[in-house]
């Protein structure tokens, strides 16, 4: 069965009607798809970050000090953290190391014992953690007294800033 010239141009409109109001139908779900991965990431990184924070802790409690890097941490026996995980939120995954004291005039942090981690990401979230909707501002600390929380402002969910430092780069 042939179709006419009439036949064949209608169906080739239909068509472009078709992909004209799937296009539009894409772009309003484009957003929600987005913000539900930025939600399905924003928990993994809560997830990782107290894994880790949950990690220096114990190191601690068995070393009698923090450790210098996440390597240092995986190499305990038995295992106190199940993998050495990335940050979620950024395309890199590297961490910023909150450490546990200032680091000297040139800004070195290698080295120095680290008690948390927090995202690089400077987005914002859509989960509020610790009262805080930046997602660079959700600190992950096995020392929270290091951070100034007291008991009321830890039930509150307020912290302080600690000390961050870049990490060192990695070696291999």
């Amino acid at each position: 069965m042939s179709l006419t010239r009439s036949q064949r141009g209608f169906t080739m409109a239909l068509a472009l009607a078709m992909a004209v109001v799937m296009g539009v139908m894409l772009m309003k779900v484009a957003p929600l798809v987005s913000a539900e991965v930025q939600r399905e990431n924003e928990s993994e990184l809560i997830f990782r970050g107290e894994a880790i924070a949950n990690a220096f802790k114990i190191f601690a409690a068995k070393s009698g000090r923090y450790p210098k890097d996440l390597d240092e941490v995986m190499k305990v026996r038995p295992r106190i953290l199940r993998q050495k995980y990335k940050d979620p939120m950024t395309s890199g995954g590297d961490w910023e190391y909150i450490t546990q004291v200032q680091p000297g005039a040139s800004g070195n942090t290698e080295g120095l014992p680290i008690v948390g981690v927090r995202s690089r990401s400077i987005k914002d979230s859509i989960h509020i953690y610790q009262n805080k909707t930046l997602i660079r501002d959700w600190l992950f600390s096995a020392d929270q007294n290091l951070l100034g929380i007291t008991d009321g402002a830890a039930k509150a969910g307020t912290v302080k800033a600690g000390t961050v430092a870049k990490p060192a780069a990695s070696k291999g």
